[in-house]
């Protein structure tokens, strides 16, 4: 039984499950090809929460409660629950930013950019050897000595701060009080029903914080010590999002006229390409910090709580994509991004 229920099938599990609810996702009522996006879920996060008046971006997601929730129950139930934090949190806030706009400008974090490939959407393609090459000048900097600093033990009733703010988000989605706004068109009026996408949540929470999935850091131990184990549940995730896109007949294989994409190949591979950097930096892509700060980790948090900023940050100053393509500011601010990313990596070394 222990050896069935191994590290490999928790990874092929969480991807499988991620991919086939990604599609599925997008059948019960969410934007298309946006059945699973941590990125785009923050921002209607943000915009529900008035941080920004992007009035098509605005709904308290559930499945980012459910990721959060989901990856309580498994931590506590795994003892793997510790409260920790401490390192560099400021820094950690901006690497959140970065990873947000990068997210912004490409329109979808790393999940999103698997599961729009599974449902034809070629630009993906692009975003994804964006998000490699991102990760790889990361690596570099990470064998250069790179270090945010050790995380220090915590009490415990720091570590319950993002589940506890996952709740009431939660109670707030049920009760829509009149100062939670909630879009009535755009992708943030597209939606499945609050208890599908939450259960959606949960389930995924739950595998992805056995599995340690991270789609950065499948693309970082691959270049950085060849180890495929991440890897396989990005991979699994895409072929599974696929098999469900084809049999839904939601399949639709091109570039041009993709949904809330665009086409503009270069600002699709920097903006994940800057995803991708901020993310190593930090130590996880977006789904990946969201699950850490599940289990006690007080730096997650605060990058999640970057990356939250950084969608009102991108919407209210204008540097967030459309389908018409990148804004007038987008490419200003990867440039910036990709700027400070090097800066703080090649100058944050640990000394030995």
């Amino acid at each position: 039984m222990r050896r069935f229920f191994g590290p490999k099938t928790w990874i092929l599990a969480a991807g499988l499950v991620l991919g086939a609810l990604g599609a599925l996702l997008v059948k019960f009522g969410n934007p298309p090809n946006m059945g699973v996006c941590v990125a785009c879920f923050y921002r209607d996060i943000a915009g529900a929460l008035g941080l920004d008046r992007a009035t098509a971006v605005q709904y308290l997601r559930p499945e980012i409660i459910g990721f959060v929730l989901g990856g309580l129950v498994s931590s506590y139930a795994f003892k793997e629950f510790r409260a920790r934090g401490g390192s560099t949190p400021l820094v950690r806030f901006l690497l959140g930013m970065l990873m947000m706009i990068g997210a912004m400008v490409f329109l979808g974090c790393p999940i999103r950019a698997t599961l729009r490939l599974a449902g034809g959407d070629l630009n993906g393609l692009t975003g994804l050897a964006g998000l490699a090459g991102g990760v790889a000048v990361g690596v570099v900097m990470l064998k250069r000595g790179f270090s945010l600093g050790r995380a220090t033990k915590q009490i415990t009733i720091a570590g319950w701060i993002m589940p506890v703010f996952m709740v009431v988000l939660l109670v707030l989605a049920f009760v829509l009080p009149p100062f939670i706004f909630s879009s009535q068109s755009g992708p943030g009026s597209m939606h499945a029903p609050i208890l599908i996408s939450l259960g959606a949540g949960l389930l995924v929470g739950f595998l992805a914080q056995r599995a340690r999935m991270c789609f950065a850091g499948a693309f970082r131990d691959l270049i950085m010590v060849k180890d495929g184990y991440l890897i396989t549940g990005v991979v699994s995730a895409l072929l599974a999002a696929l098999v469900f896109n084809l049999i839904l007949g939601q399949f639709k294989l091109g570039f041009e006229g993709q949904p809330i994409a665009h086409s503009n190949h270069l600002w699709n591979f920097l903006g994940m390409a800057l995803l991708g950097l901020a993310a190593v930096l930090a130590g996880g892509c977006p789904l990946r910090q969201t699950i850490l700060s599940s289990e006690g980790d007080t730096d997650a948090a605060l990058t999640v709580t970057g990356l939250i900023a950084g969608a009102a940050f991108a919407h209210n100053f204008g540097l967030a994509s459309s389908a018409d393509g990148p804004s007038a500011l987008g490419p200003w601010a990867v440039i910036a991004g990709l700027a400070i990313c090097l800066v703080l990596g090649f100058t944050m070394r640990e000394k030995t």
